[in-house]
């Protein structure tokens, strides 16, 4: 499986186990991962799984601020792969093929990974 862990924003720490299905994300209160951000649309940008090439893939729904992956806009559906970072409206969130029994172990990963990230100095 695989999950999304929001790493800025009013919700940080909060994660969606996305599952093998489609998943919306936006401000619409009827959304598995609501996001309260006011640059973001009701229906901002969706996670769909494909059993058969067994991936994720992310695409934006037309929303008026635009989905980024890694800091570049998509204008398509894009394969998702470990640790990218989606920022949508001022709402950073990681992306991880992992699955998490609690909100503790996806924040655990995600300062695993942020360790990962940061540089090492050589002075």
């Amino acid at each position: 499986m695989a999950s999304l862990i929001v790493i800025s924003g009013k919700q940080t720490g909060q994660f969606l186990p996305l599952g093998q299905r489609t998943s919306v994300i936006g401000r619409a209160e009827s959304l598995p991962l609501q996001i309260l951000d006011d640059m973001v649309s009701r229906k901002h940008f969706r996670i769909r799984f494909d059993k058969g090439t067994v991936k994720y893939y992310a695409e934006d729904m037309r929303s008026k601020h635009g989905t980024f992956i890694n800091a570049h806009r998509i204008t398509q559906e894009t394969v998702l792969a470990e640790d990218d970072e989606i920022q949508i409206g001022q709402t950073k969130m990681l992306f991880t093929e992992k699955d998490f029994e609690s909100q503790e172990n996806a924040l655990m990963h995600w300062k695993k990974v942020g360790e990962k990230l940061r540089p090492t100095y050589n002075g």
